[in-house]
């Protein structure tokens, strides 16, 4: 069992950079990889943070609370170990994602001065939900998301209704295995990541 005592829990950016396909170099801003999941053990306090169970919101950090309170804000829809940069893709409606370090001497289990450390992908319990195609946030950009261009070859989600900063250019149509399988409307290739890594963007 994993010592909850000075767990933290930070947000990772909610707002990613997008690379475009087409000429340009970057990467996407979802994490990629073969990490293994955590092993779940059902039941509020048994796991920080298991899959099922419910954190409140904070600022810099957050709280494991069970999911009937009335402080319970997000539920853990998938649970990895390792960093979020090399670990599986968290679920596409995903709404942030929670970086988790254990820094209390509890954490050590085996005394080798190795602190288990993983990260949760969460869903708000009510919306808004930007992980949602076209709610201009979460971890991962998915068909139905709208982007603008923000310079150097990048493009940025932005709410698909006009309701955040930036006006919406180009929405994502579908998710496709490559350029080619993309429709002749299409106007932008994002990266997106996952088993089928081009998104097909036309243009608004």
């Amino acid at each position: 069992m994993r010592g909850k005592g000075a767990v933290r829990a930070a947000c990772l950016a909610c707002l990613l950079p997008v690379a475009l396909l087409a000429g340009c170099r970057g990467t996407a801003g979802t994490p990629v990889g073969d990490a293994r999941p955590t092993p779940v053990t059902s039941g509020y306090g048994a796991e920080f943070l298991a899959v099922g169970e419910c954190s409140s919101f904070g600022t810099t950090s957050f709280t494991e609370v069970p999911c009937a309170s009335e402080r319970a804000a997000a539920r853990v829809v998938a649970r990895y170990d390792g960093a979020a940069t090399d670990g599986p893709l968290c679920p596409a409606t995903t709404d942030f994602v929670l970086h988790i370090s254990d820094r209390s001497a509890a954490g050590d289990e085996d005394g080798d001065g190795a602190v288990p450390q993983g990260y949760a992908c969460m869903r708000n319990l009510e919306p808004p939900h930007p992980g949602d195609p076209g709610g201009g946030g979460g971890p991962r950009t998915i068909p139905g998301d709208c982007v603008y261009a923000s310079g150097k070859g990048q493009v940025r989600e932005t709410p698909c209704n006009g309701s955040g900063a930036h006006r919406p250019q180009y929405r994502i149509t579908r998710a496709a295995p490559t350029r080619a399988d993309c429709p002749g409307s299409t106007a932008l290739y994002v990266q997106l990541g996952g088993t089928d890594p081009v998104g097909c963007a036309r243009r608004l």
